[in-house]
């Protein structure tokens, strides 16, 4: 058994969560950090280019969520199992099947867009400037989709064998790259074509296929505990099975999560576009904390993995409580302070009246909340490496439940404006958190 695999069976919890968490950590706040700047260069173009960002933005988090989430997280879940219990052969097989299931799920992804795109773009309110604006940064990315996917999901390979520190570093290389990319394509920098919107898609693809080079590059190397050799292409139903059982309810959580933003979308936009592009903000912002619980979150899926795979369940499941909580407590220091603070950073953004009104209230409201996304997140991918996702998927159903009904009773029923629509995602994410926390707590792993 290699190093790293002892040590996620025997270190102790706290030390060996930051450690294993620490690079994740780093290397999604900063991607997040270029998610905001994209925003920034885009509000340079005006609101209705804020509010063309706003439609696509649930097409691209259900690209990265599935991708990155719910397929990544059942890979590195998988090949983690395999490494605890120490069987490389399989962990090797392992690598062929997600690159074939990565290629497969961008290519269904890419119909679906072609089919019925601009159909759902129209319907969350697109018309005119903003759908043309949305439909063509959508195009873009659905059509270089597999790059994302690949990335996403050669990442989860890495760190399913332990390795968290290469794609860390791999992706604070590219956000940077991916920058200075956009503002190149957004904006026209140095002699670029500007190509507004849809120049941000260009950029991320760049960036995504810089990673996935590199990273093959590695997985074909002598440096990883299981390579990427072509006797290994070996395709099993057994295997395609053991990335399914995960990936199938996990992606479950990803849908419904994306289904309530768009629902909650198509809600904010019967309130215009100013609206939109105000809720785009306070949507992006929050994808700030987003990446930061993933890194505690892909750190558990690894180590509880490990653990399964040996049958060290009461371990596991110590690693999940303690990184939960961990991940709601950033989460919360997040929220409070952009609540709080609201002046200091909305500014940046929007200098629109009623745009910078609603993204004050999106966040004063729900803001506080986060602790319950950050508890209940987390402990969706610590779920995936315990492979056992029956929790983790009715508290995601109810979430999106109670925030579409919720918000659609405040805007036709009981006229309490977008304040309520508000509310509503907040109490989703308190039962989302408790209900998944609560489960752990009750034997839910076992």
């Amino acid at each position: 058994m290699d190093k790293r695999t002892q040590e996620f069976l025997n270190d102790p919890v706290m030390p060996l969560l930051a450690r294993m968490s620490a690079p994740n950590t780093i290397a999604f706040f900063i991607q997040s950090i270029v998610v905001l700047t994209e925003v920034w260069f885009i509000s340079k173009l005006g609101t209705s280019s804020l509010a063309a960002v706003a439609l696509a933005f649930p097409l691209l988090m259900i690209t990265q969520t599935m991708s990155g989430g719910a397929l990544g997280g059942a890979i590195t879940s998988a090949i983690s199992r395999s490494l605890g219990a120490n069987d490389i052969d399989k962990a090797e097989k392992l690598i062929w099947h997600a690159i074939i299931i990565s290629i497969g799920g961008a290519i269904i992804f890419l119909s679906f867009f072609v089919l019925f795109g601009k159909s759902l773009l129209m319907l969350l309110g697109g018309k005119n400037e903003i759908l043309s604006e949305s439909l063509a940064y959508c195009t873009i990315l659905f059509y270089g989709g597999v790059l994302l996917w690949l990335s996403g999901t050669l990442g989860a390979v890495l760190r399913g064998m332990g390795d968290m520190k290469f794609p860390a570093t791999l992706m604070i290389i590219a956000s940077f790259i991916q920058v200075f990319l956009s503002g190149c394509f957004i904006l026209g920098w140095y002699g670029f074509p500007k190509l507004g919107v849809p120049g941000a898609a260009v950029a991320t693809l760049i960036s995504a296929s810089l990673m996935v080079s590199v990273i093959l590059l590695k997985i074909l190397s002598k440096s990883v505990i299981a390579r990427l050799q072509l006797h290994q292409f070996i395709l099993s139903k057994d295997l395609f099975n053991n990335i399914f059982e995960v990936a199938i309810p996990g992606s479950l959580s990803p849908l419904f999560t994306v289904g309530t933003i768009l629902v909650l979308t198509g809600l904010v936009g019967q309130f215009g576009t100013e609206a939109l592009a105000g809720y785009g903000i306070g949507s992006r912002v929050e994808f700030l904390m987003i990446p930061l619980i993933f890194g505690v979150g892909t750190a558990m899926t690894a180590i509880v993995g490990a653990n399964i795979g040996a049958k060290n369940i009461e371990r596991a499941e110590k690693v999940g409580i303690s990184g939960g909580l961990s991940a709601g407590i950033i989460s919360a220091f997040i929220g409070v302070i952009l609540a709080l603070f609201p002046d200091l950073w909305i500014g940046f953004f929007t200098d629109d009246p009623k745009a910078y009104l609603v993204t004050k209230k999106y966040i004063q409201i729900v803001g506080p909340f986060y602790i319950f996304q950050g508890i209940g997140l987390s402990l969706y991918f610590a779920s995936q490496g315990a492979n056992a996702m029956k929790w983790p998927i009715i508290a995601t159903v109810a979430r999106f439940a109670i925030a579409s009904i919720g918000g659609g009773l405040s805007v036709y029923w009981l006229s309490f404006g977008i304040e309520g629509v508000f509310l509503s995602s907040a109490l989703a994410m308190v039962v989302f958190g408790l209900m998944i926390f609560s489960s752990i707590k009750l034997g839910a792993w076992r």
